[in-house]
């Protein structure tokens, strides 16, 4: 029969008329496509929209990117930053914005330090913004430029007092991370080192956090945290972190005239294993009983603040 045919577009006849037959599509199709292209080359996906803004503002689509500029927004935030001298490289304000106090200290600091001035749609500022509340104003702030942990340690060795440095292991949180580095600048502090993943960047929120201390202290972020607190270790540092069920207390810590490299641990597990077990001695605050912890930049704070003080009575 004519609809049984094998022959390549054989015709089989039916009530809705002549059909063509498969010739050899459903075996063609039984092949597979290949491999599932990446999500920036799949049409429709929000990965390739993202990719494709990026391209027409002159970016790398793809996951290759590197790192952007980021836009901090809101009039507070943004006049804040600039207050702190946070590096930026453009001011956007909304076209017909209503200012404040807060916008014309913003456009006039943005001036005097020549950062470029840009008044933008109010429509063109959500879809940059990611239609977040920006308040119609927005600071674009370039990508924050990582110190080399060697280097980070020959500096702090040339420094002209015992190196002293700030690890954070875990801290996801970018206040909390803007935060420490404004408290190791203000108590002596080298630097700070950040692993690359599972932590908070020097992002926008947390060059503003910092006050800008992020413009004046060095931070080297490291692939592997525990591999960085060894190479302290063999670089003459003593390695501390700060446990609520440390051996030693805070107040006792008599090797803080020492080259010392501090390791705060997350906001909600603390220190985690390997980090702890590549510690010289873990270190207790002592608090009163009501309380149960400190938050990371704070517990940063106080053992700085301590190490500072028996710094100078050493004097």
């Amino acid at each position: 029969m004519a609809g049984n045919s094998q022959r390549h577009g054989a015709i089989r006849k039916s009530k809705k008329g002549a059909q063509v037959g498969s010739g050899g599509q459903r075996r063609r199709g039984l092949q597979g496509k290949g491999p599932t292209p990446p999500a920036e080359e799949r049409k429709g996906h929000p990965a390739a929209r993202r990719a494709a803004s990026a391209e027409r503002r002159g970016g790398r689509p793809g996951r290759d990117a590197g790192p952007q500029p980021e836009l901090l927004v809101g009039r507070n935030p943004v006049a804040e930053a600039l207050r702190a001298k946070v590096p930026a490289t453009a001011l956007y304000v909304a076209v017909g914005l209503e200012a404040d106090e807060r916008v014309t200290e913003a456009v006039r600091i943005a001036g005097n330090r020549g950062i470029a001035l840009l008044e933008i749609s109010r429509a063109e500022l959500d879809r940059r913004t990611g239609a977040i509340l920006h308040q119609g104003i927005a600071l674009q702030v370039p990508p924050f430029g990582y110190r080399a942990l060697p280097d980070l340690l020959a500096e702090a060795r040339e420094a002209g007092t015992p190196p002293l440095l700030v690890a954070l292991d875990g801290v996801t949180d970018p206040r909390n991370l803007g935060a420490v580095i404004r408290s190791a600048l203000a108590f002596g502090a080298h630097g700070v080192v950040i692993p690359e993943r599972r932590s908070a960047g020097v992002t926008a929120v947390a060059w503003r956090t910092s006050a800008g201390a992020a413009a004046r202290l060095p931070v080297a972020q490291v692939t592997n945290l525990v591999r960085a607190l060894k190479e302290c270790r063999a670089a003459g540092l003593f390695v501390v972190g700060l446990d609520a069920d440390g051996s030693t207390a805070l107040d006792e810590l008599e090797i803080a005239t020492e080259p010392v490299v501090v390791v705060v641990g997350s906001e909600g597990r603390g220190l985690s294993r390997l980090a702890g077990e590549a510690c010289d001695l873990t270190v207790s605050i002592p608090m009163a009983a009501a309380a149960e912890s400190l938050n990371a930049s704070v517990a940063a704070a106080v053992t700085l603040a301590e190490i500072a003080r028996r710094r100078r009575s050493a004097l």
